[in-house]
């Protein structure tokens, strides 16, 4: 598995990113208690500031911002 680049350039935002080759667009779901996936994107959602994805030629990059508490910028 390729590391997972993230991205700093804002003293107060941190910028993941994740590619996937699929080019099939992802889909918020609310999974059930015994479902087995589905809350992978519900997460992202639900813990970054937002988030979207954006098509390449192979395939899509799912993106997210995670605000950096100010006390912790240097």
């Amino acid at each position: 598995m390729a590391p997972t680049p993230c991205d700093a350039t804002r003293a107060s935002v941190l910028t993941c990113e994740v590619f996937d080759s699929s080019s099939v667009s992802p889909r918020l779901r609310h999974a059930r208690a015994l479902d087995e996936g589905g809350r992978g994107l519900f997460l992202v959602a639900q813990l970054s500031r937002r988030w979207g994805t954006r098509y390449t030629t192979d395939g899509k990059i799912i993106w997210a911002e995670q605000g950096i508490p100010q006390n912790v910028v240097a």
